[in-house]
């Protein structure tokens, strides 16, 4: 595959604990279950995702992007959260992993970095480099992408919801 063919949203990614599917539109139920414990989003500028009617933008954003998983415990098929591809660069073979959110279930094990792992790799296929954008407040995610042996590139404001929020851009190339 050449870089101008990268695809986005692949039919499926795994490995042995974690499975990704292209997220549809018959998810919106279980999905939004699964996003409604506040505590997943106190560290995201928009702490209260958790609430429906916050939660419906996030989720027709992921569908609108053509990037957007479910992810599954591969061993139960339980929703454990989502997450997408987002910002392909052809020009700087560059995507975006990030706009995900996992259970606290599944928080502390080795869920995330099998997540962003299989990513990775699908993406390093065809690509250089991978980008993550994380609000500055998200101690936890900046903690899991330095984890990943990504650095601290860039800092860059995001405007959601009319209010600029600080995102720390953080950059992983491919070895």
């Amino acid at each position: 595959m050449n870089s101008t063919e990268f695809n986005l949203q692949p039919e499926v990614l795994e490995d042995g604990i974690i499975k990704l599917i292209p997220l549809q539109e018959n998810h919106f139920e279980e999905l939004c279950k699964a996003a409604s414990d506040p505590l997943i989003w106190e560290q995201y500028p928009i702490k209260d995702r958790y609430k429906l009617e916050n939660f419906k933008p996030f989720f027709e954003g992921a569908i609108n992007s053509k990037g957007a998983f479910l992810i599954l415990e591969k061993a139960t098929s339980e929703i454990m959260g989502t997450t997408r591809f987002y910002d392909y660069n052809a020009e700087n073979l560059s995507v975006g992993i990030g706009f995900t959110f996992i259970t606290r279930k599944f928080w502390g094990g080795p869920y995330n970095k099998a997540v962003k792992k299989v990513m990775i790799d699908y993406a390093f296929e065809s690509l250089n480099s991978v980008i993550f954008h994380v609000a500055f407040e998200n101690h936890r995610s900046q903690k899991a992408v330095l984890k990943l042996g990504a650095e601290k590139i860039n800092e860059v404001n995001f405007n959601m919801n009319g209010v600029d929020i600080l995102h720390f851009e953080y950059q992983l190339q491919k070895q």
